[in-house]
């Protein structure tokens, strides 16, 4: 089930709020946490590319001069940041405002579909992962990085814990996998790894759709 008005709305409201000062608040846990993700994966992106909540385009930076870029997401003050970055590095980037529940593209449009660091916050993860096969053309790839709920029980707790609070402030999980859904979606995978105590998990899965 597709997520509610209301919560859609707490989310957008969360993410105009943040995304002045985004790209400070994350340096930290980009360098320590996160670290390589965006580069691992840019380097596994192929031909016609969309980026589901690209926010302020901080994958941008790292993707082959080869391949295609659209970019969709929920915040217009995100988007604005993101059309800026582009003009610095001279790449030309398709932007567009929109739902990653409700992905305004045909089907069949992408060689590869990306979203990083944010179906951890998205209402209804299962219907975007849903969204993202759809526009995909059968063998297209879909790439994913995100933090999930740990392997080691102590900070699965303290996540959990955490959730309590940013759950309610901006709609954002902590314990979530996305793994699972993917494989529920009906995607091949063929690599997946979960790194710092399995709270981050990178993912790259084939659409077989059409085989």
């Amino acid at each position: 089930m597709s997520a509610t008005p209301d919560e859609t709305a707490k989310v957008l409201a969360a993410w105009e709020k943040t995304a002045p000062s985004y790209d400070r608040q994350i340096a930290f846990l980009e360098r320590f946490w996160f670290a390589g993700g965006r580069e691992w994966l840019a380097a596994r992106a192929r031909g016609r590319v969309l980026e589901v909540a690209i926010g302020t385009g901080l994958n941008l930076p790292h993707y082959p001069p080869d391949v295609t870029i659209t970019g969709l997401d929920l915040s217009p003050a995100m988007l604005a940041i993101a059309e800026r970055r582009a003009a610095r590095l001279g790449r030309a980037v398709d932007l567009h405002l929109g739902d990653a529940e409700a992905l305004p593209f045909p089907d069949n449009s992408f060689d590869t579909v990306l979203c990083a660091l944010s179906l951890c916050g998205i209402p209804d993860p299962a219907a975007a992962i849903g969204a993202m096969k759809r526009v995909l053309v059968p063998g297209g790839r879909l790439l994913l990085v995100d933090h999930v709920g740990s392997t080691w029980p102590p900070i699965r707790a303290a996540q959990w814990l955490l959730e309590r609070l940013t759950i309610r402030a901006a709609g954002e999980h902590f314990t979530r996998r996305q793994l699972p859904l993917v494989r529920a979606a009906g995607f091949d995978i063929v690599e997946a790894e979960r790194l710092k105590a399995g709270t981050v998990e990178r993912v790259l899965a084939r659409n077989p759709a059409g085989d």
